[in-house]
């Protein structure tokens, strides 16, 4: 965790998860090499990136991510809490639970593992979704601070490999569950200003509702497949994955104010990381993401 008072910035290569994560047709060493072109300080992970969990190939990770001049400071994991299955969801535990060990070897002390309720089950009732989800965080917590890491709730809007949209993706179900966990040193939250929009909710509205607890934030922009609105998305995304009809792009040129964002991040006087969930076109708007957020931090933190 970082004592400097100003956020930092970290890359995450969502134009090529599939690559990484899926198709193994590109490696994490890859991305990490490629990264070097990038100005960022530090590269986010993605469960899925890894292909061993074995210490002498994280440690070759780690390695990698240090030479090349980066910090790691965020895994991003995706339990499934709120699965219908009891046996699933001790899995998912157990996961999240081997996700915060090697968070803590490749981030160090302080570095955030992010965690999700699950997925938007229809035979699950909400408010056994939420006792789930709580009871599931409340147990991890004693983990998290005996690695010393934090543990970072996402308002999600889909993991790649889920049929269906995050249990908590609408506001009033996200906040409930947050405050609910009492823990303020080793679980807040990793706040997702896109993810807002999608789910139909005020982005600033929910930055303002969790501004104390924010440990991480995402930095995108989302766009809609010409013809499609939002609505449309929510009433009919049963597909696997990520809608086709939801893009990432450049970051400052999308559905999000970054202006009233970097206000309150200022106001709340931010010092911890940024990380860019970029479009699917590569490296350019990559570079141009990162560049924004630079202006914006210059803007607004002088740095």
């Amino acid at each position: 965790m970082t004592t400097e008072r100003f956020p930092r910035l970290a890359a995450f290569p969502k134009c090529y998860i599939e690559e990484i994560a899926f198709k193994r047709t590109m490696s994490l060493f890859d991305w990490i090499e490629m990264a070097k072109a990038l100005p960022a300080e530090g590269l986010e992970l993605y469960e899925g990136f890894l292909e061993s969990h074995d210490d002498a190939y994280l440690d070759s990770v780690g390695e990698a991510i240090s030479k090349a001049g980066f910090s790691m400071p965020m895994m991003c994991c995706s339990p499934d809490f709120t699965h219908p299955d009891a046996d699933m969801r001790r899995r998912a535990f157990d996961h999240e639970v081997e996700m915060m060990r090697i968070t803590r070897r490749l981030g160090g002390p302080g570095a955030t593992c992010r965690v999700l309720s699950g997925q938007r089950y229809p035979e699950v009732p909400l408010e056994q979704g939420i006792e789930w989800v709580v009871d599931a965080i409340m147990r991890l917590i004693p983990i998290a601070k005996e690695y010393d890491v934090v543990l970072g709730m996402e308002n999600h809007y889909k993991d790649g490999a889920w049929r269906y949209p995050e249990f908590a993706q609408k506001k009033d179900v996200f906040l409930r569950i947050v405050n609910a966990i009492p823990e303020r040193t080793h679980f807040g939250v990793q706040y997702d200003p896109s993810n807002a929009i999608v789910a139909g909710d005020d982005p600033i509205a929910l930055l303002q509702a969790v501004k104390d607890r924010v440990v991480s934030m995402h930095a995108s922009d989302r766009y809609l497949a010409e013809g499609v609105t939002l609505d449309d998305l929510r009433q009919h995304d049963g597909t696997l994955g990520y809608s086709p009809h939801l893009r990432h792009g450049v970051i400052g040129r999308g559905l999000n104010d970054y202006h009233a964002i970097f206000r309150i991040l200022r106001e709340m006087d931010y010092a911890r990381w940024i990380s860019i969930e970029d479009g699917l076109d590569g490296m350019d708007e990559m570079r141009d993401s990162l560049l924004f957020l630079r202006r914006m931090r210059e803007e607004y933190f002088g740095r």
